[in-house]
């Protein structure tokens, strides 16, 4: 339901959160790592991670920027600015419990802050683009410390346009309240 949009001072912190667990539990699945080559590593959990963000967050960016309704606009960037901040509290977290300092942490995640928007900019490009151009900053950020075979590269670019035309589907309604989810993607094993 819609209700409960608008509460006041709520900042859309429930349904990022949601929305966070979704690209988690997406980021997790094993033949990513296991069959297409995504390093099994804090780096590669890390690229997974961002990626799915970043696809849920194209809906939510959508709506935002668009002419029409103020409050949901707003409602839209709300959430939008909590999935950020939720996907980068955990990643404070982690850091922590993997026994970075505290001095060092704050260092770390501005440095994975401006990995992050680096890649959605790689990704949008890489998206209105050609193949080629998706391929390379799929090599460059999401296979960054390893060489791909240029099937998994293939394999991450199609699985990637797949999620960003089931995002580009979003009804707004769906958008707002969190009920975003990936596509199953046919014949690869990886369903959401």
């Amino acid at each position: 339901m819609l209700k409960n949009w608008f509460r006041r001072g709520d900042k859309g912190d429930d349904v990022a959160h949601a929305l966070y667990l979704i690209a988690v539990a997406q980021a997790r699945q094993p033949l990513f790592y296991a069959e297409h080559g995504v390093p099994d590593s804090v780096d590669g959990r890390f690229d997974l991670i961002v990626m799915h963000v970043f696809l849920l967050l194209r809906p939510l960016s959508k709506l935002a920027e668009q002419d029409g309704d103020v409050e949901l606009q707003a409602r839209a960037g709300n959430i939008s600015q909590a999935l950020f901040d939720t996907m980068f509290g955990d990643m404070d977290r982690s850091l922590r419990e993997m026994g970075v300092s505290d001095i060092a942490v704050g260092k770390r995640v501005k440095h994975m802050a401006k990995a992050f928007y680096g890649r959605v900019a790689a990704y949008d490009e890489g998206l209105a683009g050609t193949d080629e151009l998706l391929g390379e900053a799929l090599r460059r950020n999401l296979f960054g410390t390893v060489t791909p075979t240029a099937d998994n590269v293939v394999a991450m670019a199609d699985y990637l346009r797949c999620q960003a035309g089931q995002m580009a589907a979003v009804q707004d309604a769906q958008a707002i309240i969190g009920e975003i989810q990936f596509a199953p993607w046919p014949g690869k094993g990886v369903d959401p």
